[in-house]
């Protein structure tokens, strides 16, 4: 019997390198893994793949002696398993670039790119395929729940990938997204973000330029009407077609998704009028701007756009995407990946077209690089203005919270201890409320501890 070649991947619980765990063994690699934190949804899909995981980054994990290790980018020099690698000359390679060889070389690839919505809009993209029958691989920073996992090789050459601007390792500071070769690549929008590794927009606009760069012009960029960042990005050099979405300007065939969250209804409109309308479930401006990146990008891999627009009134939406994870004591309790002060913003807005005149009690951890790094601390407050109250977990941050939030007055406070703003979120709610918990990362379970204590409180 052929030896299975066995990748060790560091960094496995990552989004990224966790969907590639599974790609991989779903192509019959045999993997290992390793990460210092693990937690849901992405914890339970590597179990479920029979991926053995390691606590931590000891050294001793050469001894497992893979074929090659594969490096996310999480992991940084001074990792004590990078540098016995690196002290070993053992093999190695960032994961999008064994991605790029293993997985996607050949295929006609479809990347989602742009500051925020990329999840939602690649799990969209996935499901209009699938609905036409495309059956298409997929690479996806979340849980789509229409197919319970993140990633699957599919049985087609279509794959459609979250195309992440973040760097791609240790080694290899170029964005992920250049490694794809991507045929077709929705823009959603640009601004600034990971302010860890990017000094200002300017760089990230450069990164997104060097993807416009290896398009083909047989292939299809899909783009924001309303992003000057993007235009500023197409206007240094473009050799591929641009279908403009969220076109108020009607620029040739320009498209704009219309809709009215009381109602659900979703209407698909050009410069000659309506083209289709549907009624799905999902709210909020952002939402529709999405679903109409997904259908150009969709209609390029010869799906219609009528055919389209009835997949999405089957869209389930992702995982930690406003997802309701209980009810107690008559207050509902959101989990939503939002993370930056424009997604934070209109994750609110959707909530609120949601729930009307309801109390929304907003429950925040500032998690990632750019958060913690205080680079948007001013546009905290703005971005949760639609809250009627805001709890802001700051035990990790080297800016003061309290401050930043100031202009909220009284209606927000500031904790360091889980327990204690669980304790006052729960004595702040009463029925009918609308608790939204936001953070990119597990935040200390504290969804299920507001629950538990709802639960217990006998209201």
């Amino acid at each position: 019997m052929q030896k299975r070649e066995h990748l060790h991947i560091l960094g496995i619980c990552g989004t990224f390198m966790g969907g590639l765990a599974q790609l991989a063994v779903q192509a019959g690699y045999r993997v290992t893994g390793c990460d210092a934190n693990v937690y849901p949804p992405m914890s339970d899909q590597l179990r479920a793949s029979g991926i053995a995981l390691t606590e931590g980054y000891g050294a001793d994990q050469v001894s497992l002696k893979p074929d090659v290790f594969v490096v996310g980018n999480a992991v940084s020099r001074g990792n004590p398993l990078l540098e016995a690698i690196l002290d070993q000359n053992l093999p190695y390679v960032s994961g999008p670039q064994w991605l790029a060889e293993h997985v996607l070389r050949g295929r006609q690839v479809l990347g989602v790119a742009g500051t925020h919505g990329k999840t939602t809009t690649a799990a969209m993209l996935a499901w209009i395929l699938e609905q036409a029958g495309a059956q298409p691989g997929f690479l996806i920073g979340g849980v789509p729940l229409n197919f319970g996992v993140s990633a699957r090789l599919g049985a087609t050459p279509l794959f459609v990938i979250e195309a992440d601007e973040y760097d791609t390792a240790f080694c290899d500071k170029r964005s992920k997204f250049v490694h794809y070769r991507s045929r077709v690549v929705i823009l959603n929008n640009l601004e600034f973000d990971h302010a860890d590794i990017f000094p200002d927009l300017a760089a990230i606009e450069t990164q997104f330029h060097h993807l416009v760069r290896t398009l083909p012009a047989s292939g299809l960029i899909v783009a924001n009407a309303r992003e000057e960042s993007l235009r500023r990005v197409l206007a240094r050099g473009c050799w591929t077609p641009v279908a403009w979405f969220d076109d108020t300007r009607r620029e040739g065939e320009g498209f704009q998704m219309e809709g009215d969250d009381a109602t659900g209804n979703l209407v698909l409109r050009d410069a000659r009028g309506e083209i289709a309308r549907v009624r799905w479930e999902l709210t909020g401006a952002h939402n529709r701007s999405n679903a109409c990146a997904a259908l150009l990008a969709a209609r390029h891999a010869g799906v219609s756009l009528e055919a389209g627009m009835r997949s999405l009134a089957g869209f389930r939406n992702v995982k930690r995407r406003l997802e309701v994870r209980g009810e107690a004591a008559g207050v509902t309790v959101y989990d939503d990946f939002a993370h930056h002060p424009t997604a934070i913003a209109a994750t609110l807005d959707g909530l609120r077209r949601k729930v009307g005149d309801a109390r929304i009690l907003a429950v925040l951890e500032p998690r990632s690089n750019t958060m913690k790094l205080g680079a948007m601390k001013e546009r905290l407050a703005g971005g949760l203005a639609q809250a009627d109250r805001v709890f802001c977990y700051a035990a990790h941050l080297d800016w003061d919270a309290a401050q930043a939030l100031a202009s909220l007055g009284n209606a927000a406070s500031v904790h360091d201890d889980i327990g204690a703003l669980t304790r006052a979120v729960v004595a702040e709610s009463r029925p009918g409320d609308q608790v939204l918990v936001m953070s990119n990362g597990g935040f200390g379970g504290v969804h299920t501890c507001i629950l538990d204590a709802l639960r217990a409180s006998g209201r």
